[in-house]
């Protein structure tokens, strides 16, 4: 999926390619970045992934890309690469509206550790990604730009909340996208559009930043972000294949020490002589998966025993599923936090969508879980990551559904509490894996009534290569999802 197809449109060809195509001036970056905003002209305004685009600067931007290339200097890993950034990640000069029309004017004055370390790998930005309200639903609409749709089916779900990252990706508009993650939202949408999303380990991708501020009656406030934003959220990228994917973690993957949770360096990876060991784990008791995801599970087991993996199987892992409880007890708590400021500003869809959220945790944890039980929660976490990583190791990998559903119907968290909590259990594969803070990989494996099916690859801290691997293994052995090739 990654090679070089002599006849294909530049817009299709893979960024790995097109960086060795810039750098050996086959093409220019001027030249990609034209034909992706004709691609842009001609797909976004039915699929509204992507809002405020600036072709004049991105262009001026990819000009002087060519003019670096042509004095012979240094380049880096993604050099005149076109590159969209969601609208809730600060970039110089842009809104980072959240999808908030309260906050459509806020142009933000530098850009984010992410997007800084983008631009050094040469990056070229070009759009803004949408996402929904606040980016906190599995579904990509908001008052301000509206709805993003999924290009394979319009009455599915991209994904949420990076969707539009997703959506314009299989649609051919950029090769790259930047997203963020708390609860699935790289990896869901990337399984939805049918591209590979990965999740870093928190603090192999700076997340740094500000506070949020917001417009209260009272005046200007500052927002301290929560815990789970700094222990549990990740920023990282969504891509076509695999070795573009890896390519842009590599590119935005920054030691910083001004992070809570921040690295100076990233501890080298002692590989085992033996083969990789993968466990499939295909669900838990909460909720029965369509067949569908199983049998994209067999498939990817197929091509992982090919490949020389050894693998075996178990029903369900009991420390993801209660990790994926946990999820519901910390997000839920420090988002009662922001409550008040998410009702005020925030749009209708947004207000339902947390109003089922909590009536979901509620069941679980109870209407107000204590402060004891709040704190006994982070305690709980802190011992199911050390049993997570010492059950992987160094050699063993996990392989889960991506969800237990097909992409969701568009706006299913506003139809009631019952689908409600249909969504929060399928949703087992994306929760459990934040709270825990361990890297994960979305990848597409199979076409299921038109609609892309993936599979989730789990492994230690740190250890993004041996997933990656395993991914690749997976994709050397599919066969091309793509929109184009398929008559779309």
């Amino acid at each position: 999926m990654g090679k070089h197809e002599p006849s294909a449109a530049l817009w299709q060809r893979s960024a790995t390619d097109l960086v060795e195509a810039i750098r050996t001036r086959e093409i220019s970056s001027e030249e990609l970045v034209q034909s992706c905003l004709d691609r842009i002209a001609e797909t976004n305004p039915q699929l509204n992934a992507l809002v405020d685009i600036r072709p004049e600067e991105t262009l001026a931007a990819a000009r002087h890309a060519d003019a670096e290339v042509a004095a012979g200097g240094e380049l880096g890993p993604l050099h005149g690469i076109p590159v969209s950034i969601k609208i809730n990640t600060d970039q110089e000069g842009y809104a980072t509206s959240n999808g908030v029309s309260a906050l459509a004017d806020k142009a933000a004055t530098d850009d984010a550790a992410c997007v800084t370390a983008l631009r050094e790998a040469g990056a070229v930005p070009l759009g803004r990604s949408n996402s929904p309200g606040f980016s906190f639903r599995w579904f990509s609409t908001n008052e301000l730009y509206g709805r993003t749709l999924n290009p394979w089916d319009a009455d599915r779900t991209p994904g949420g909340s990076s969707g539009g990252s997703a959506s314009s990706l299989a649609a051919g508009m950029t090769p790259i996208a930047q997203g963020n993650d708390i609860g699935g939202s790289i990896r869901f949408p990337a399984a939805c559009c049918g591209v590979v999303g990965v999740r870093p380990t928190v603090g192999r991708v700076s997340d740094y930043g500000p506070p949020a501020f917001a417009d209260t009656p009272g005046g200007p406030v500052e927002l301290d972000f929560p815990p789970t934003v700094h222990y549990c959220a990740v920023q990282g990228p969504l891509a076509r294949n695999v070795s573009d994917a890896r390519l842009a973690l590599h590119a935005m993957s920054t030691p910083d020490v001004r992070m809570p949770q921040g690295v100076p360096a990233f501890p080298t990876a002692a590989r085992s002589a033996g083969p990789v060991a993968v466990t499939v784990v295909r669900g838990n008791a909460d909720v029965k998966n369509h067949p569908a995801v199983d049998r994209a599970l067999d498939a990817a087991v197929t091509r992982l025993v090919d490949a020389g993996y050894v693998v075996e199987e178990v029903d369900r892992l009991s420390l993801l599923t209660e990790a994926s409880r946990l999820w519901a007890l910390l997000i839920t708590e420090d988002i009662r936090l922001i409550l008040p400021v998410v009702q005020q500003m925030g749009d209708e869809a947004i207000r339902t969508a947390l109003e089922g959220h909590f009536g979901y945790a509620a069941e679980v944890w109870g209407e107000r879980p204590s402060l004891e039980t709040y704190i006994n929660g982070w305690a709980r976490r802190a011992t199911l990551i050390t049993r997570l990583q010492e059950l992987l190791g160094k050699h063993r990998l996990l392989l889960t559904p991506a969800c237990a559903e097909l992409p969701f119907e568009q706006d299913a968290d506003q139809a009631g509490p019952g689908r409600t909590r249909e969504l929060f259990s399928a949703m087992w594969p994306m929760t459990a894996v934040p709270v825990l803070g361990f890297p994960a990989v979305t990848l597409p494996v199979a076409l299921e009534g038109g609609l892309p099916v993936g599979v989730q690859l789990i492994g230690g801290r740190f250890e993004e290569d041996l997933i990656l691997d395993a991914a690749q293994a997976i994709e050397d052995r599919t066969p091309a999802i793509r929109m184009w090739d398929q008559g779309s």
